[in-house]
Parts: C-alpha cells; sequence; structure tokens
C-alpha cells in the first residue's frame, strides 16, 4: 500500500502526541501546522514528521497545507467555550466553524478523507452547549459530499498526560476531602493509545469512509469511583462525597470565576445529565469492528499516577 500523506490539526495536545506517535510507527507522513514552534518541538523527534509554524483559521493557509494530501485529521476541541445560544463563541469557532472551513478546503484541494474528533452524547438537543456544538460539528464535518468524512465520538479518554485523573489525583493529594459534583454520572474511559489505535485502522480502511466510530473502554464507573480510583494509584486516597445540585451548580460557578480555565463548569455539569457511556446501535461502529483490544484503565493508571516514577513505570511495563 502507497505510503499515506496526513495533515494532522490539532496534533500538539495530549491526544495528538499519542496520535503522532501511533502514526509514525505505522509509517504515515504527517504534517502538524502548530501556532508557536515551542508548544510543538518535542514532536520534532518522530520519524515521517513534518512541523510548520502556521495559523489554521486563514483559508488560504489551509489550502496549502492540504495540497497533495491524502487525508486529514481533526483532533481540535475545547471543554469550555463561553455562554451563547445555541453554544458560546468559542464553542462555535472550533467545533463548528473550523471543521467546515477545512472540508471546504479538502474539496478545493482534493482531498478525498476527512477524520473528525466529535465525542460520544453529542446531540443538537442536549443539554450542554458543549454536546450541541459537537453535533453541529459533525455535521460541518459532512458538510462536502465529496469528502468522506469519519466521525468519531470517543467517551472521556485517559492516558499519560490526560487532564481527567491526573486532575483527580493532584486534587486529592492537597485537600483532605473531594467535594464531587455529579458523584453518580456514569463514564466509560477508553485508552489513549486504543484512541490512536482507531484513527490509524481507519485510515488503512476504506470502509470506514463515511462511517461513524464509537470509541468507549471496557468498563463503565461512575465518576465517584474513578475519582477515588485515581487517588488511590496516586497513594493519596480521599474521602468522597457528592454534593447536592444546588451545590455543585454553586460550586461550578466559583470555578468560572476563578482565573485560567475552570476545574469544572456548569456546562460540564449539564454534559453529565446524560451517561457517557455507549448504546448498542447498528448504524456505528465500534473498536471491536475495527479489530481492536481495549486496554482495562486498571491496567494502564496505576502506572502513570503513581506518586514517583510513574510515566518511567508505565513505559517499562507498556515495554518502551
Amino acid at each position: 500500500m502507497r505510503t499515506q500523506n496526513v495533515v494532522v490539526i490539532g496534533g500538539t495536545g495530549f491526544i495528538g502526541c499519542h496520535l503522532l506517535n501511533r502514526l509514525a510507527r505505522d509509517g504515515f507522513n504527517t504534517l502538524v501546522p502548530a501556532r508557536h514552534y515551542e508548544r510543538a518541538k518535542h514532536l520534532t523527534t518522530l520519524p515521517y514528521f513534518d512541523l510548520e509554524v502556521a495559523d489554521i483559521h486563514d483559508d488560504a493557509t489551509l489550502r496549502r497545507l492540504l495540497t497533495g494530501r491524502d487525508a486529514v485529521i481533526n483532533l481540535v476541541g475545547v471543554l469550555h467555550g463561553g455562554q451563547g445560544s445555541p453554544y458560546g463563541p468559542v464553542f462555535r469557532r472550533l467545533h463548528v466553524e473550523l471543521p467546515r472551513r477545512i472540508v471546504q478546503a479538502c474539496a478545493e484541494m482534493g482531498v478525498p478523507r476527512y477524520l473528525h474528533m466529535s465525542a460520544l452524547g453529542a446531540s443538537a438537543t442536549g443539554a450542554s452547549m458543549y454536546q450541541r456544538s459537537k453535533a453541529d460539528g459533525e455535521l460541518a464535518a459532512r458538510s462536502q459530499p465529496q469528502v468522506a468524512a469519519t466521525i468519531f465520538r470517543p467517551t472521556v479518554v485517559f492516558g499519560p498526560g490526560d487532564h481527567f485523573l491526573t486532575t483527580f489525583a493532584a486534587l486529592q493529594r492537597h485537600l483532605p476531602a473531594i467535594p464531587l459534583a455529579c458523584a453518580a454520572a456514569r463514564f466509560q474511559p477508553v485508552y489513549v493509545e486504543d484512541v490512536a489505535a482507531a484513527f490509524a485502522a481507519a485510515l488503512r480502511s476504506p470502509r470506514t469512509a463515511g462511517a461513524t466510530i464509537e470509541l468507549a473502554g471496557p468498563t463503565v464507573y461512575t465518576l465517584a469511583e474513578l475519582v477515588r480510583l485515581a487517588g488511590r494509584y496516586a497513594g493519596h486516597e480521599r474521602h468522597v462525597f457528592a454534593l447536592p445540585e444546588w451545590a455543585a451548580r454553586m460550586q461550578a460557578g466559583l470555578f468560572e470565576l476563578l482565573p485560567g480555565a475552570p476545574v469544572i463548569s456548569r456546562d460540564n455539569l449539564d454534559s453529565m445529565k446524560t451517561d457517557n457511556v455507549l448504546h448498542p446501535d447498528e448504524a456505528v461502529l465500534t473498536a471491536d469492528a475495527l479489530g481492536i483490544k481495549l486496554t482495562g484503565l486498571e491496567a494502564v493508571a496505576p502506572h502513570y499516577l503513581a506518586p514517583a516514577h510513574g510515566l518511567d513505570d508505565y513505559r517499562e511495563h507498556a515495554g518502551r
């Protein structure tokens, strides 16, 4: 099979770094546009890899980056996008307008495939702005019929460098107890390397063109169970107590007033009104259809959440 040339937009983030390593191992040629060189320079040691400082929100730049490419992967996503109806301006710009502009550039430059990162729970009638913007992003991804769009809907993703389990582990190092919003919300976390494997498999498989692929791990947990596991693996398991809804919304509102990205927002609470787990659906593919054997959280998280030498232990355990 001819080597594919792939542009990965949003490749400098948590999932992107793992995906680029996977694509390099599989022999794909990749180009990653980044606004700032410093944020992406750690990737430059990868084989078959090019980095270009570029503004992906400029249409002429997008067309130039996509010239002669076989596929584009778009991993760009945010959890906090401001207030608005049906969603805030940052959600609109990154989750909806950007994929529409990317597939338009694909159509103009003859790029046949587009792989789009959405999210499990994306819905035009979703309770949160995040869910509604992700649903409109899927429509944008399929707005050019001559470009075959593959939609990925992962649940929450865990692994070295994540901002999910590591955040809960860090909180338990510093707090005597954890007041937890939406403690009973259900999740089915998926390992980042399994997500990377799914993207790589889709690039190799023409049958995934136009498909929707939902990704979740082998086990369902409540949020409270995940928080306790994170603390246990980090060596600082604390008491977790559930907040009533009014207190949870008050807590999230206070977090939103603090500088930087909030630990949790009211929109995040709205997202958790719907359990983030797989439901049988013949219209979508899963990891099983791609031949991916899913990795359990207990097999990986103890090695990167450990209080000392966690990543070194993980690498040894993983054989890397």
